[in-house]
C-alpha cells in the first residue's frame, strides 16, 4: 500500500515525463495544445491502460499499478532505463526486473580509468565473460589479451581449456568452484541466461569438471577477495581484488587486482619494464 506522498511523488513524476515527449514524433495532432508535452489520454493509449486510471495516477489517487502496467507506462513514456529505475521505485518501492540484456560498450573514458592504474591489472568483462578492455598490467600479469582471438579472451575457456592458465592457478579447484559460481550468478543479474546457454554447453561437453561445477547450481559474488597467480617469469603474485558494476550497462563488470604488497608491486613493474623493452 503506497503511502499518500509516495502517490503524490509517483504522479510529479508520471506528469513531468508526459511533459518532455514531442506528440508529433509520437504520430498526434500537435494542434490546439494548451500544454506541452502528451495529453493524459495519449499516454493511456500507448500503455493500453484506462484514461480516468492514468488520469488518477497523475492526481496520487490511483491507487498501486502492477508491475506489468508499469512496463507498459515506461515504454509509453519513453523513459530510459534510470527514469525507469526511479519509477519503479516511486510506485513500488524496489528495482524493476532485469531488462532484456543490451551488449555493453566500453568507452573511451572507461578506458581512461583501466589506463589510469599503471600497476595494477584490471579488464572489463561481459555477462559472458569475455574480456572487452584491458590495461598494460593485465596483459603482462594476467594473459596476452591484444594477441588473442576474441574468443579465446573468455576468461572460462581459459581457465577450463588451457592448461597453461591451469597452471598458473595456486588452486585451480577452489577457483574453479568460485568463478562457475559467480558467473552463474553474475548472467541471472543481467538477464543474460540465454546468452551464457552456447558457452555453458560448449564447457560441459569440453570440460567434465566444468559440467560438475555447473551441476551443482551454487551462487557467489564476485565481490572481492585475493588471487594468488604462479607467474612463468617472477613467481608468485598476490593481488587483492574488487569488482564493480558499470553503471547503466548491466552486462559490464570492471575487475580490478591490486598488488597486495611492494614487493607485488615491484614484481609488476619489472614485467612491465621487460615489456616495454
Amino acid at each position: 500500500m503506497q503511502s499518500a506522498t509516495q502517490s503524490n511523488d509517483l504522479g510529479s513524476y508520471l506528469k513531468s515525463r508526459r511533459a518532455q515527449l514531442d506528440p508529433g514524433a509520437l504520430g498526434f495532432h500537435t494542434a490546439r495544445r494548451r500544454t506541452p508535452g502528451l495529453r493524459r489520454e495519449e499516454v493511456a493509449h500507448l500503455a493500453c491502460i484506462s484514461a480516468t486510471w492514468y488520469t488518477w495516477l497523475e492526481q496520487g489517487r490511483g491507487g498501486t499499478p502492477s508491475a506489468p502496467v508499469l512496463e507498459r507506462i515506461c515504454q509509453a513514456l519513453r523513459l530510459t532505463g534510470h527514469e525507469r529505475e526511479h519509477l519503479f521505485h516511486l510506485a513500488l518501492g524496489r528495482a524493476p526486473g532485469v531488462q532484456p540484456l543490451a551488449k555493453g560498450t566500453v568507452t573511451e573514458r572507461l578506458q581512461k580509468v583501466l589506463d589510469c592504474m599503471p600497476l595494477s591489472p584490471a579488464m572489463i568483462r561481459n555477462a559472458t565473460w569475455d574480456v572487452l578492455a584491458w590495461n598494460k598490467a593485465a596483459t603482462v600479469v594476467l594473459s596476452d589479451y591484444p594477441n588473442q582471438p576474441a574468443r579465446e579472451r573468455n576468461i572460462l575457456r581459459r581457465i577450463f581449456l588451457h592448461p597453461q592458465a591451469r597452471a598458473a592457478q595456486a588452486d585451480w579447484h577452489a577457483l574453479a568452484r568460485f568463478l562457475v559460481a559467480a558467473f552463474r550468478a553474475d548472467a541471472t543479474r543481467a538477464g543474460a541466461s540465454a546468452e551464457i546457454r552456447p558457452l555453458v554447453e560448449e564447457l560441459s561437453a569440453a570440460s567434465p569438471e566444468f559440467a560438475e561445477l555447473w551441476g551443482n547450481n551454487d551462487v557467489e559474488v564476485m565481490g572481492e577477495g585475493t588471487k594468488i597467480l604462479l607467474h612463468g617469469a617472477v613467481g608468485r603474485l598476490s593481488l587483492e581484488y574488487s569488482s564493480f558494476c558499470v553503471e547503466g550497462q548491466p552486462d559490464l563488470t570492471m575487475v580490478v587486482y591490486n598488488p597486495s604488497t611492494q614487493e607485488d608491486a615491484g614484481k609488476i613493474g619489472s614485467l612491465l619494464e621487460k615489456s616495454a623493452g
